[in-house]
């Protein structure tokens, strides 16, 4: 128990550090500011250098050998672009195929269709 001595010093101290106003609630809208300064941001106008590897066709993608890894396993299936474009056609989307590589290959298989399957993850 503090002393009377350490109980008003404590006292003193309620209320110094508070902040001058409350934080925004999660539902709260964000401030005009805010997104002023996300607009007024030069990169808010450029658009990514390239599209995600996931959504390009085999026959846009540069690299010779293909790499999906699985994020659930970490297993990491490898297959080479030719060998890919004979099996499923160079106008396949590499996220299609390679869901399809790591499905033909899974090893975690509970039963339940929600939760089969790999987690693909594009290389």
């Amino acid at each position: 128990m503090p002393t009377p001595t350490q109980m008003e010093k404590m006292a003193g101290f309620v209320g110094r550090n508070v902040p001058p106003k409350p934080g925004l609630a999660p539902d709260d809208d964000l401030p005009p500011e805010y997104w002023e300064a996300l607009l007024a941001d030069p990169r808010a106008d450029t658009k990514p250098a390239s599209p995600s590897g996931g959504t390009l066709r085999l026959s846009q993608i540069p690299q010779h050998i293909l790499r999906v890894g699985c994020r659930r396993c970490a297993r990491v299936v490898e297959i080479q672009k030719v060998d890919a474009a004979r099996f499923y056609g160079p106008g396949a989307l590499w996220k299609d195929v390679g869901q399809r590589l790591l499905d033909n290959t899974c090893t975690q298989r509970t039963g339940r269709h929600e939760e089969d399957g790999c987690w693909p993850a594009f290389e």
